[in-house]
């Protein structure tokens, strides 16, 4: 169970409020715990392994291997393990560091998240020489979320991982939707956009997914290590020329890019390849399923509800002034609903990079939102990243409400000055508004809330 910092309800006028935000946060991310979301989508009986609609006979399988990487490796392992026991044979997953738990078969490996490090790679490997043991008597089952496309790093060869980290940087700040990011990356990669599956096959796969992208495509979470690809070398190449990055990107990045366009690189696999055949993937937990939760415990806590929207994009602090404005209009009018009101959307911004501070996109909304909703009594805009970390911070997220900005005046702190130096975090950290919430385990995209009461 998440605990949130508890400097956040410290205000006894802000109080109520709080804590009714923190109970509906709370039972967000309790819903898309990934044991639970295992639990509630894997079973075990009689020796028949049921995976959504599909039935596995664990008898016909001589060796049940677990693979995968993501910020909620360590979880969904753990769950597999108390559901299989002794079944399995071997496991490798990559986690974020810090996100191991006791695993007694499954090796949970550490590696660096966003940025992609030698660990990464040593541990990539391993998953690797793991499904070049698989046979077609074998069960490969893997576990992807959210954060396994920097965890799970195996570049091809010509590329570095130094190449691939400064991909990384040059991407995440040029304001690349993750989908575009993971579209190039799939094409620099060994085990991305399909090529895990190449490397089972022909054992059975079956991926067990907590998507962290905004409608849930299979392709793009974790960057679709088992399934069909639907980018190509020339879309990754329109990508970077969409922002302008080819003098930025290593040379060695553009030069395959350039081949692979040019048709002297084969391409990722696509629908109708033969090593999809013998792959299944069945997404566990999403974000859709944490907002109705929210929605729900709202609804008990005496609020009016709206779940907004779960495809929310964009600039995030553009974004943010959007949802100030919502804030304003149900303070004013009642539309779209009247208070007590909880507005619950859900999705992923980006943040462009300008300045040299240190924040997140959650917290850049928030602080965005705290501007226009000065002033207003009993509002309050929250962003948060369910995975507990928003950008390289500790911080899931940030609260702003109509005190925010007098607060920060008090003790001379500017608002303006802060998002022009993207620097959310310090500014937040000065009010205690920040959410710690420490490693959350899981990781399905960015929930946003609005309170009017």
């Amino acid at each position: 169970m998440p605990h949130f910092d508890p400097r956040l309800l410290e205000d006894p006028n802000s109080r109520p409020l709080r804590e009714k935000a923190v109970a509906i946060m709370t039972a967000a991310l309790e819903a898309v715990d990934p044991a639970k979301a295992i639990r509630r989508q894997v079973r075990l009986d009689n020796g028949i392994l049921c995976v959504g609609g599909r039935a596995y006979d664990l008898g016909g399988y001589r060796h049940i291997y677990v693979v995968g990487g993501g910020k909620a490796g360590g979880s969904m392992a753990l769950a597999l393990e108390e559901l299989l026991g002794h079944r399995i044979t071997a496991g490798w997953v990559n986690v974020k560091y810090g996100h191991t738990l006791p695993t007694e078969v499954i090796e949970l490996h550490q590696a660096g998240h966003p940025l992609p490090d030698e660990e990464g790679v040593k541990g990539t490997e391993a998953i690797i020489q793991l499904l070049q043991r698989a046979t077609h008597r074998d069960l490969v089952i893997c576990l992807v979320s959210g954060g396994g496309s920097a965890l799970m790093i195996a570049p091809t060869e010509g590329i570095t991982l130094g190449d691939m980290e400064v991909f990384t940087q040059v991407t995440l700040a040029c304001g690349a939707t993750i989908n575009e990011i993971n579209s190039i990356r799939k094409h620099c990669s060994r085990i991305k956009g399909g090529q895990m599956a190449r490397l089972a096959y022909p054992a059975q796969l079956i991926a067990l997914a907590l998507s962290d992208v905004v409608g849930n495509p299979l392709d793009v979470i974790a960057s679709g290590p088992t399934v069909a690809d639907t980018s190509t070398f020339a879309d990754a190449w329109r990508i970077v020329q969409k922002y302008g990055i080819e003098s930025q990107l290593p040379s060695s990045v553009v030069e395959r890019l350039r081949r692979g366009r040019e048709g002297q690189i084969p391409e990722t696999p696509k629908p109708g390849d033969r090593a999809l055949s013998k792959a299944h993937t069945e997404i566990v937990a999403s974000n859709e399923i944490a907002a109705q939760a929210a929605i729900e415990e709202a609804g008990r806590q005496g609020m009016n509800t709206l779940l907004l929207s779960t495809f929310v994009e964009g600039e995030a602090r553009e974004v943010g002034t959007v949802f100030a404005a919502i804030a304003r209009e149900i303070r004013h009018s009642g539309r779209p609903i009247a208070p007590p009101a909880c507005v619950v959307a859900g999705g992923e911004t980006t943040v462009t990079l300008r300045g040299r501070g240190k924040g997140g996109r959650n917290q850049e909304l928030a602080l965005a939102a705290a501007i226009p909703i000065a002033g207003l009594e009993d509002v309050m805009v929250i962003g948060l990243a369910t995975d507990g970390t928003d950008g390289p911070t500790d911080a899931a997220g940030a609260l702003a409400d109509g005190t925010t900005l007098a607060r920060a005046g008090a003790l001379g702190v500017s608002a303006w000055k802060h998002l022009a130096d993207n620097d959310s975090y310090h500014f937040f950290e000065a009010l205690g508004d920040l959410l710690l919430t420490g490693p959350t385990n899981t990781n399905v995209n960015d929930l946003t809330f609005v309170f009017v009461t």
